[in-house]
């Protein structure tokens, strides 16, 4: 598992260079602020977005989809819970 993975908004940040929040948005057809929330972290990439950024960009969805599971499942493993035994079947 890799340490500390980026969110994949950091990452489309890159992508997009300097093109403006809202030519990006239009582009890919959806809000400014549903793609805002995605370059600052406090949203996901879904199916639907990962296919969208993968037409635009000229990359695989499964790049978007894998890099935002990387990161969940850094996120979750930092968070404190309840450890599960092993389940055993009869």
């Amino acid at each position: 598992m890799m340490y500390n993975p980026p969110h994949p908004g950091s990452v489309l940040r890159e992508y997009l260079g300097n093109l403006s929040v809202t030519a990006a948005a239009d582009h890919l057809g959806v809000t400014r602020a549903a793609l805002s929330r995605i370059l600052n972290g406090s949203a996901g990439v879904s199916a639907e977005m990962a296919l969208r950024l993968s037409e635009a960009l000229g990359t695989s969805p499964e790049l978007w989809i894998g890099m935002q599971a990387k990161y969940d499942l850094w996120r979750a493993s930092k968070k404190k819970r309840r450890r599960i035994s092993r389940l055993v079947r009869a």
